[in-house]
């Protein structure tokens, strides 16, 4: 038995199978509107007098590049002192500190409950 979707009842019914198969010859319209949307932002939201857009600042990425590609044998992820460090040690213990609590977990686990 074929079935299809009624669209009065909002639910299957039986079906032959050609209606089954091409419901499109039925009167399927498409779900897709072909009608194009309004546009919404048709005019600029603000008006500028010249076309160079002003930034809140200074473009500091070229410092930066020299500032982290500088070859003082410190790594990357460490190139800004402290904060950086403190970052660092605080994710390598909480990591270290993880594994372990992880391995006790297992541990107990692994081990029979005496009653």
């Amino acid at each position: 038995m074929y079935y299809k979707f009624s669209g009065f009842t909002q639910r299957l019914v039986g079906a032959w199978a050609s209606d089954a198969y091409s419901p499109q010859l039925r009167g399927l319209k498409p779900v897709v509107s072909t009608k194009t949307p309004p546009i919404i932002f048709a005019t600029p939201t603000k008006l500028t007098f010249d076309s160079v857009y002003d930034y809140a600042g200074k473009n500091k990425v070229p410092e930066l590049q020299k500032f982290f590609q500088k070859s003082d044998g410190v790594p990357v992820h460490l190139k800004r002192g402290l904060p950086d460090q403190m970052l660092y040690w605080t994710t390598m213990a909480l990591t270290v500190g993880g594994t372990i609590y992880c391995l006790i977990g297992l541990y107990m686990a692994s081990q029979p409950k005496n009653k």
